[in-house]
């Protein structure tokens, strides 16, 4: 199970891996917290459009359902209202009734019921900071930490369903900095422009630490299943735009996998990892 704030998350983080993992037989489920119904249109070809903003809610759930369709995953809501993006100096508040308001211990009671009923072995989710510090992000973190440990609990949401407890947890770690330098060097060992340029000149160690990289999953073969989804979430990404500037073939070459930090496991393992079911299968 994947947990992720908005739609479009689930297609920027782990989307080769869960392709890869759906290729393999497994049933994977995303867990998408919030309708994005606060998130800018990022598209410069579609800003502007009377329907897109009025609508925005619904096109994105079009978008979530041809993505999914693309990944080969299922996926379920979890009802919460996006909190949008605070900007300015000082921040406004965030908006009244938003996810990142709700009482933690009560929102997490959909996932909760969620983890009891697909009854995943494995969960992916953010770690403390958010992978950035978007406020859903930080909260989606924070409601799939007591998920986690509450799912198999008989005594915590005793009417959620019947107790199931996963054995292992992840945060997503793919925006990293080793990544973005190797893919930096490579480019420019090619005689080709960077796109990471300015990005890694004002990399903020405050809001992105670097994190221990604990499990990295080979999957280039499903990089290509990965931009394809995340195209599919037309108002988020601009298909001309820099997420797509690095060729394929180098992506695949110097740097295979998506990568991930074990928060929790239940199973013994081995550090590194080069699968999220490590411990598992053997079990």
């Amino acid at each position: 199970m994947a947990v992720h704030a908005h739609p479009d998350d689930e297609s920027s983080k782990g989307a080769a891996m869960m392709a890869k993992y759906v290729s393999e037989g497994v049933e994977v489920l995303v867990a998408t917290c919030t309708g994005g119904e606060r998130g800018s249109i990022l598209n410069p070809k579609l800003q502007g459009d009377p329907y897109i903003e009025e609508n925005i809610h619904e096109v994105r759930a079009r978008e979530m359902a041809e993505a999914r369709e693309i990944l080969g995953v299922r996926q379920e809501w979890l009802g919460f209202v996006d909190s949008g993006l605070p900007e300015g100096d000082p921040l406004p508040p965030l908006p009244e009734g938003c996810f990142a308001l709700r009482d933690v211990e009560e929102a997490a009671e959909p996932l909760v019921r969620l983890i009891r009923s697909f009854r995943p072995q494995v969960i992916t989710t953010y770690d403390e900071n958010g992978g950035y510090p978007h406020p859903d992000h930080i909260m989606t973190h924070k409601i799939s930490m007591v998920a986690f440990e509450a799912a198999g609990d008989p005594t915590r949401y005793p009417d959620s369903g019947e107790p199931w407890q996963p054995s292992k947890l992840y945060y997503n770690q793919g925006f990293n900095k080793q990544r973005t330098v190797a893919l930096h060097e490579a480019l420019l060992a090619r005689g080709l422009e960077s796109p990471y340029q300015e990005w890694l000149e004002r990399w903020d160690e405050s809001s992105m630490p670097e994190r221990q990289l604990t499990t990295r999953v080979p999957c280039a073969e499903f990089f290509p299943v990965r931009d394809k989804a995340l195209i599919a979430h037309a108002t988020q990404i601009d298909p001309d735009g820099g997420w797509f500037r690095v060729p394929m073939e180098i992506q695949q070459e110097v740097w295979p996998t998506e990568d991930f930090e074990l928060a929790r496991s239940l199973v013994d393992t081995s550090l590194p990892e080069s699968d999220l079911f490590a411990g598992i299968r053997q079990n």
